[in-house]
């Protein structure tokens, strides 16, 4: 048994994931300075400018929504803010829930609520 008290097991985990935490901060870092340098800093959405400490608001927004797929080039990136960010992760979550995959809005709405109404016009009420 380890000297921490816990037993082996546990302790592999716990290295594995403070090593995976630490991998996807070293790649997150990596890609967001470079967004950084090739992106004003501006929101692709909503269009706010940061600088200063509100620069750690803007975050990079993978357009695949593949965090692995970094290309030098940044063609995969865009800068939003955090609330926007969250907009469009709600945005994809809804559209799954739908089973919508296309990006394809679906067929729209079929109720018509004013079907009937120019026959209801059209009738005379007898007041005169």
């Amino acid at each position: 048994m380890p000297s921490s008290g816990k037993p082996a097991d546990q302790a592999a985990l716990d290295r594995m994931v403070a090593d995976a935490r630490l991998a996807r901060s070293d790649r997150e870092n990596s890609y967001r300075e470079r967004a950084l340098k090739l992106y004003p800093w501006v929101c692709g959405r909503c269009g706010r400018e940061f600088s200063g400490p509100r620069l750690r608001e803007l975050t990079v927004h993978h357009k695949d929504h593949n965090h692995d797929n970094n290309p030098v080039d940044g063609s995969n990136w865009e800068l939003l803010c955090l609330y926007c960010h969250d907009n469009e992760h709600a945005r994809q979550l809804d559209s799954a829930g739908r089973g919508d995959r296309s990006g394809d809005r679906g067929p729209g709405a079929t109720h018509q609520p004013f079907a009937g109404l120019k026959g209801l016009l059209g009738k005379d009420t007898g007041a005169d």
